[in-house]
């Protein structure tokens, strides 16, 4: 019997299967490329061919794409990224206190003592530091972003640039370039310029004590790694499963509810990457709210809702207007 956990990003979906003992037997990663719910059809697809239906035991779902998911699949439960993250974290190391996050699209911090997380932070202004700046810059200087890391442990003397912004690290960047400093300095600067970023926002005021777990696809830049451990002076740890931690929560924290509550899971089969997904909007008049309601279809049939605040759509399945078909 297994644990579902599936984490639906901006940039990537990760799927992952746990077993009895907690231990990961599968793991996908899929780009999301805008397209959530095609993502999770493509990696359940996978899975179908080498699991049954009634081996998944519980499913659990995570990321900013986790309710529409959560209608597509047939959730247990549905939880925020701090949350799976955290409890992911402490799975892997019951002694970590501080959660290093960064995603594709976003970086977190997430506070833990003795076991419960105490406080959190998310970026919610730049995106400089996350995993599609990283990509965009490697892109430019005609590196593959798996090289990246490596080329920042080679600078000699790391280029001091400006990272506090996006836009600002990304034409500094060019400025050094054009002074004719070498790549790999100039790569080691913008991972240092990154960190200080991320220290001097996402984790302003926040205590971080070790123990300090790395987390997030970004967490694979060994440059990234090297500049988190130079500024915070402590040594700082990649989890194995470093870019699936979202998913693997969510897996544990829907295996716990069920197992709880004494009830089977709601997961509606491997059949659903056979099944055609889209989803509509409508603005809802009933109150001056005007809440944007999404509309899940399911082979041009409604099969959930969400965003109405008051939630009177929770568990209804009337057709929408033959103009969101």
């Amino acid at each position: 019997m297994y644990a579902l956990g599936v984490d639906v990003g901006s940039v990537s979906t990760n799927i992952v299967l746990l077993d009895n003992s907690g231990n990961v037997v599968e793991k996908l990663y899929i780009r999301t490329k805008g397209r959530p719910m095609e993502a999770v059809r493509s990696g359940l697809a996978v899975l179908k061919d080498k699991y049954d239906d009634r081996q998944i035991q519980s499913v659990g779902v995570t990321g900013s794409g986790r309710m529409i998911t959560s209608i597509q699949i047939g959730a247990d439960i549905v939880k925020n990224e701090i949350t799976a993250h955290a409890v992911a974290a402490i799975q892997a190391d019951p002694e970590v206190k501080t959660v290093i996050e960064i995603g594709g699209q976003d970086s977190k911090i997430i506070i833990i003592r003795d076991g419960v997380v105490t406080d959190f932070a998310m970026n919610t202004v730049c995106a400089a530091g996350t995993g599609s700046f990283l990509d965009r810059q490697a892109e430019r200087l005609e590196i593959p972003i798996e090289e990246f890391g490596d080329h920042a442990l080679k600078a000699a003397v790391p280029v001091r640039i400006a990272g506090r912004c996006a836009v600002f690290a990304e034409s500094d960047m060019i400025h050094k370039q054009q002074l004719g400093y070498a790549t790999c300095d100039i790569i080691g600067g913008l991972c240092e310029a990154l960190v200080r970023n991320y220290l001097s926002n996402v984790a302003k005021g926040k205590e971080l004590l070790p123990k300090v777990l790395f987390q997030g696809g970004v967490a694979a830049n060994k440059g990234i790694h090297r500049a988190f451990e130079n500024e915070l002076q402590l040594p700082v740890h990649v989890p194995p499963h470093y870019d699936v931690m979202g998913a693997i929560g969510a897996a544990i924290l829907a295996r716990e509810k069920l197992e709880r509550e004494k009830k089977k899971t709601m997961f509606k089969g491997f059949s659903v990457s056979d099944a055609e997904f889209k989803s509509r909007s409508f603005i809802c008049g009933g109150c001056p709210n005007r809440c944007e309601v999404v509309c899940v279809l399911e082979n041009q049939k409604a099969i959930g809702y969400f965003g109405d605040r008051c939630g009177k759509y929770n568990n209804r399945s009337f057709s929408p207007p033959a103009a969101y078909v």
